[in-house]
């Protein structure tokens, strides 16, 4: 299980380490370009979703419990990154995998 540690006080949110690759992908292209969104996550356990303001004046710290990168997969960056730029943000939709 991944964290994404976020603010000042390093609040932790886990997400599992392939989830947040992906999400620092597109967290990380957004951030360079200057733009600030929001991140919608549901909670593992289901009983609720919390919603975060990321902008590159936040500190961001990323860790993964696994040593190696895992490969990416382009459709879900590409899903992940078309809804940053809706007003909603990105919402961390499940990995679609190819047939």
């Amino acid at each position: 299980m991944g964290t994404l540690y976020y603010g000042s006080q390093g609040t932790p949110i886990e997400i599992n380490d392939r989830a947040l690759a992906h999400l620092k992908a597109v967290i990380i292209a957004k951030l360079r370009r200057n733009e600030a969104f929001t991140l919608s996550l549901q909670h593992e356990d289901g009983t609720g979703r919390s919603t975060v303001w990321l902008s590159a004046t936040i500190p961001l710290r990323f860790t993964f419990e696994e040593a190696e990168r895992p490969e990416l997969n382009p459709q879900w960056l590409e899903e992940l990154a078309e809804s940053a730029n809706l007003l909603g943000g990105i919402t961390l939709v499940p990995e679609r995998l190819e047939a």
